[in-house]
């Protein structure tokens, strides 16, 4: 051993005198300390593990002992709607669930069919489903007659007499020159932007002595002139003939006035006839007069114009 080392390091002898009294209260007091700190540590230790131990056992105690609270789905009750509809009731949102969005409802109700009882007399079992009230408007077209819009609650007119195409000529007992006429056949086309003209004589104006002749082409009943013109304000007059061929003269005896002298005022004019019960095989539209916008002068004379003539038959 080393001077001053009290045990050997190979066979563990002590030195004289390494064990005595002093040096062996020195070690109890080490082992008594490290024993005190064991111990210590150890109670610290299982003082940990209890505490947790107990926390858990108490947490499972109160999950054991405390009572679920269970609260009774309540019943939904829908409130009665007058009219048979039931109401829609507000959707709630349940946790985890979502929220329940409602049923679509369409926006016009079907209107149900209504169900003819078996018997019209008293004592009649009366149905009790709703139903919509449906304005009592007719959805059914008026029927139009051509030529006439008449109004609701009139009697319909009788539909205008189908002319021949060539069934309008110029009448023009007084042989007065062609060119003053234009095509009489654009007054019966059905087409109220043509017109037959007649030229106005300044030298004799207003007066004036032409008309249209129209061919029935067999005898028929007339009550009624329709006239389209854009030169209101002529005076016409009406005339009827049975014979087979149109007299020469408009003073002819042969000739019928179906009309008085009247002053057409408006662009559409209808003349109502005279004798719509008897039958004619012509009629002639005869202008005496001529309004005074229409009558120029002799460098540049007017006109009347004649859009288009229907007749109607008797109904």
């Amino acid at each position: 051993m080393a001077p001053g080392q009290d045990w050997c390091l190979q066979c563990g002898a002590g030195a004289p005198d390494s064990l005595s009294a002093a040096n062996w209260r020195s070690l109890a007091v080490i082992l008594g300390a490290v024993a005190v700190l064991v111990l210590g540590a150890a109670a610290a230790g299982y003082a940990a593990l209890n505490k947790g131990a107990n926390t858990s056992a108490v947490t499972k105690t109160v999950a054991a002992v405390a009572p679920t609270a269970t609260t009774p789905a309540p019943t939904a009750t829908t409130p009665a709607v007058p009219g048979g509809a039931a109401a829609t009731p507000k959707a709630h949102g349940l946790p985890g669930l979502g929220t329940a969005k409602p049923p679509k409802i369409p926006l016009t109700a079907p209107t149900p069919e209504a169900s003819s009882p078996s018997g019209t007399g008293t004592g009649a079992a009366e149905t009790t489903t709703p139903t919509t009230t449906t304005p009592s408007t007719s959805t059914t077209p008026a029927t139009t007659t051509p030529g006439k819009s008449g109004a609701a609650g009139e009697e319909p007119q009788p539909a205008a007499i189908l002319l021949d195409t060539n069934a309008a000529s110029t009448y023009n007992p007084y042989n007065l020159p062609a060119a003053d006429f234009g095509d009489p056949s654009l007054a019966i086309d059905g087409d109220p932007t043509t017109a037959w003209t007649a030229q106005v004589d300044p030298a004799t104006a207003p007066t004036m002595a032409e008309g249209l002749l129209i061919d029935l082409k067999s005898k028929q009943k007339v009550s009624a002139l329709k006239l389209i013109t854009s030169t209101p304000g002529m005076t016409v007059e009406v005339y009827g003939t049975k014979g087979a061929t149109a007299p020469t003269s408009i003073t002819d005896p042969a000739w019928t006035p179906l009309s008085h002298l009247e002053v057409v005022k408006k662009k559409h004019a209808r003349l109502t006839l005279r004798d719509s019960k008897k039958a004619f095989t012509y009629l002639t539209l005869w202008i005496s007069k001529a309004p005074e916008s229409s009558i120029g002068t002799p460098e540049a004379p007017g006109h009347v114009s004649v859009e288009e003539v229907e007749l109607f038959p008797t109904g």
